[in-house]
């Protein structure tokens, strides 16, 4: 399909009585996703999009990003593989956090648990400092935009 609407903007602005007439439509993304600006992404209902981001755009659950006549489509995070943490108080939520950060990975905060990707350098990492984790599948928003070395 050569002619699918190219996405130049993040986030369209529009009221919600505008979107109340128009079919919904998602695209879901995973974290990592959410940060690649220029790509060809299919919806969930199979509409293709091109997107032309400027460099460094972060994808933000919940935005609108293309409205045309019949449809728009709206941002949401993939439930995904990530290491939660269960600090014990707050000065080892601090130094996780600290710790994540130092290796340029991304951390979300979950109530009093801290998320980070599932990945062996963080579970190294975990067992290391002692904290209590486990593996499980959730949303991934993580705080501030990171980046990791191997990219």
């Amino acid at each position: 399909m050569n002619d699918a609407p190219v996405v130049t903007a993040t986030r369209v602005h529009v009221h919600d009585d505008q979107l109340a007439r128009l079919e919904r439509d998602r695209l879901v993304l995973s974290a990592e996703e959410r940060r690649w600006g220029r790509r060809r992404v299919k919806t969930e209902k199979g509409r293709e999009l091109v997107l032309a981001l400027p460099t460094g755009s972060v994808l933000e659950p919940g935005h609108v990003l293309h409205v045309d006549r019949e449809s728009y489509v709206v941002i949401e995070a993939a439930v995904e593989a990530v290491l939660v943490i269960s600090p014990r108080d707050r000065d080892e939520m601090v130094r996780v956090a600290f710790e994540v950060g130092n290796r340029h990975f991304t951390v979300a905060i979950d109530g009093d648990r801290l998320l980070v990707p599932d990945d062996v350098a963080m579970e190294q990492l975990l067992e290391r400092i002692g904290v209590p984790w486990k593996r499980d599948r959730a949303v991934f928003a993580p705080l501030g935009a990171g980046h990791r070395h191997d990219h």
